[in-house]
């Protein structure tokens, strides 16, 4: 794995990994979660690309090692992404964009505001709005048996502006993991959940957003985009990932088979092969 650097933009200072430097396209990776987590799993599972694209991948504004600095909004976190762009490829170049889950999210709020300067998107299991939160909670009560540990009080504290502290946050995140596999290692998911990052401060200031939608707005974005999900995803249905690639003139979708929400580590070298195909499909 390449060594962290850190870089100070939008007068917020991230934690980023480089790898491919020789490569004249960049493609810029974001991690899901609001205040949990960090670039660490999309690097994981996307560095690979690096044998033929310049990969960057940073842990977005409040999470991870970056630093927590307000405001928070989804125009924010698209403002850092529009930041990294001009740092790395200059005032004109355009890029290539992958987001996974709340990732997604924010590429997509990206590509609304800045698509002439994304030459290709990519997103995976997330949401146009913030509609997807009912459908979600519908399906964890209909697998609440894979969850003993997990309540609906906590899937609510998860959708809202109100986790206490860290810790609770930590823990409704430990309880929760069955959902995210479909073949669950409970070792892992407690080692993942020991070391990760999780900051209750970013997850409730990116909670009282209430009203992201970008249905509508997607329409107008001519991007080639790859739209891609876990069949049996249950925090961002596939209805979806539907959704967003009927609103998209440009968009293709592929439902990973067999693969929950985090589908690119479940099956991560069909990932791997669908976005290259699409990479090298689309490439002008």
């Amino acid at each position: 794995m390449s060594e962290e650097r850190y870089v100070t933009l939008n007068g917020c200072t991230f934690r980023y990994r480089i790898a491919g430097e020789e490569h004249p396209e960049t493609i810029i990776l974001l991690h899901g979660g609001r205040g949990i987590g960090d670039h660490l799993g999309e690097w994981r599972a996307y560095s690979a690309l690096s044998d033929r694209y310049r990969v960057i991948a940073y842990d977005q504004r409040g999470c991870g090692l970056s630093s927590i600095t307000h405001p928070m909004s989804f125009r924010q976190y698209a403002e850092d992404v529009e930041a990294f762009r001009r740092h790395f490829c200059g005032e004109e170049g355009k890029f290539i964009l992958q987001g996974g889950s709340f990732g997604g999210m924010i590429a997509l709020t990206y590509a609304v505001l800045y698509p002439q300067h994304l030459s290709r998107l990519m997103v995976r299991g997330t949401a146009p709005s913030h509609h997807h939160e009912a459908e979600a909670i519908a399906i964890f009560k209909s697998r609440i048996d894979r969850v003993p540990s997990a309540s609906p009080a906590m899937i609510d504290k998860l959708f809202s502006e109100n986790i206490i502290d860290d810790t609770e946050l930590r823990l409704i995140w430990l309880a929760l993991q069955p959902l995210y596999y479909e073949a669950f290692d409970p070792d892992a998911a407690l080692e993942r959940t020991r070391t990760m990052h999780l900051h209750a401060e970013t997850h409730n200031a990116m909670f009282r957003e209430k009203e992201h939608d970008l249905r509508e707005a997607l329409r107008a974005v001519g991007v080639p985009t790859l739209v891609f999900c876990g069949e049996k995803d249950w925090i961002c249905p596939p209805s979806q990932s539907r959704l967003i690639a009927e609103l998209m003139p440009q968009a293709e979708l592929w439902e990973v088979p067999g693969a929950n929400h985090s589908c690119h580590i479940e099956k991560n070298a069909e990932v791997l092969a669908h976005m290259r195909a699409f990479l090298q499909r689309t490439a002008s």
